[in-house]
Order: C-alpha cells, then sequence, then structure tokens
C-alpha cells in the first residue's frame, strides 16, 4: 500500500467519523434540539469532534494489542433529549443517523467503485483501494454504533421499544459502558467474529445493489 492510498484513506476515515458525529448534530437540529449546534458541533471540521479516548487512545491500544482490526470513534455530540418534539421517538431518530450517515457514504464510495470499474480502472488503483478501505471503515462504523450497548447509538434506537421498567433497568448499565466495549474488544476475541461476520453482510449487499459483488470481491482490502 503505497502513500498516496494510505493517506486517502486517512482521508476518507476522518471524514466518515466526523460525518457520523455531525449527523447526530443535524438530525437532533431538526428535531427542535440546537445543543449542538450552540455548541459548534455542527461542522464537518474534524477538530471539534476529537476525542481523546475513542479518536486516539483506543486506536493506539488496539494497535499496540495487535487486535485484527482498528476503531475509533470521536466525542459524542451533545443531545438534549428534553428539547427534542417527541423525545422517546426522536431520540432513537437522532440515534440511528450516525449509522445512516457511515451507510450513505458507503453506498456513494461502492456507487464510485462501480462507475470505475465500468469504465476499466483496475480495481487495484490507488482510487479504488481508497474505496473499498472507506467502504469498510463506514460499514464497521455503523454495525459497530448499532450494536445495543449504551452509550452506544443502537442503545438509543432499543431504548424507544422498551417498556418503561425495563428502560429503567437499561441505562443503569450506561455508566460501565465504555468499559463493557473496551472490554468486548479486547478480552472477548469470539465477540469479533459476528460483528465482522455483519460489516462482510452489510458490504455484500451493497455490492449487489450496484452489480459489482464479484468485482468486489477481487479487490484488495487493505
Amino acid at each position: 500500500m503505497n502513500s498516496v492510498t494510505i493517506v486517502g484513506i486517512i482521508v476518507i476515515a476522518i471524514f466518515s467519523i466526523t460525518s457520523h458525529e455531525a449527523a447526530h448534530g443535524f438530525a437532533a437540529d431538526r428535531l427542535g434540539d440546537s445543543t449542538a449546534r450552540e455548541a459548534g458541533r455542527l461542522t464537518l471540521n474534524p477538530i471539534p469532534h476529537i476525542d481523546p479516548f475513542f479518536t486516539i487512545l483506543l486506536p493506539l491500544i488496539l494497535i499496540l494489542t495487535g487486535a485484527p482490526f482498528i476503531f475509533g470513534g470521536a466525542k459524542p455530540v451533545p443531545v438534549n433529549l428534553a428539547r427534542l418534539h417527541n423525545p422517546r421517538r426522536d431520540g432513537a431518530l437522532v440515534g440511528a443517523a450516525g449509522p445512516g450517515a457511515n451507510v450513505a457514504i458507503a453506498l456513494g464510495l461502492m456507487a464510485l467503485f462501480a462507475l470505475a470499474r465500468s469504465f476499466g480502472v483496475p480495481a487495484t488503483s490507488d482510487l479504488l483501494q481508497i474505496a473499498v478501505n472507506g467502504i469498510f471503515i463506514n460499514a464497521l462504523l455503523a454495525v459497530f454504533n448499532l450494536i445495543p450497548i449504551p452509550p452506544l447509538d443502537g442503545s438509543r434506537v432499543v431504548q424507544y421499544f422498551l417498556p418503561p421498567s425495563a428502560l429503567t433497568i437499561y441505562l443503569q448499565f450506561e455508566r460501565f459502558g465504555l468499559l463493557i466495549i473496551v472490554a468486548l474488544l479486547l478480552f472477548a476475541p469470539q465477540i469479533q467474529q459476528p460483528l465482522l461476520a455483519a460489516v462482510t453482510s452489510l458490504i455484500t449487499a451493497m455490492a449487489t445493489l450496484f452489480g459489482v459483488q464479484a468485482q468486489f470481491g477481487e479487490a484488495p482490502s487493505g
């Protein structure tokens, strides 16, 4: 992998993480909560979104421990549920907006891949290697964040469907959420298999949608 491809992948990764968080803020803003806008978080500029743990420390830990994939994130966008028009429903929509943004980016990159291949661009070209890795990064961000462990986005969606009694118990796990997530990533390798399987299934579905399933399988991803 040459320097052009590496730089391209880094740019895509930063854009994808930033877009994920900005999407939460934009969704909340449209649904009545302007907290993110007031905090200056409705931007694709990565600097306001940098989180010391998720953006720097967690990827470093995964690299040093030899994890099969490197994962990170950004500082969560502040959301005041009480300011939303319908806090319970809109909270779930705001939670789903981040993974939704990553799926949209992955689809856009898949469309680029399909278009470039139709013009005969080799799958091993720098452009398509960047696209392939960008698709994987965004699929991983979407799937990982939909895991229903507080404070991940999946927990916000699950909360909408829980009865009040179960919701009270469920919310108590949020204080331990980050510890649970890190522990699973570092000490429960068996959780990585279904996670990667879900990512692969999502990518395969997108490749099938654009008619490049076989071609996409031929493209190296790293």
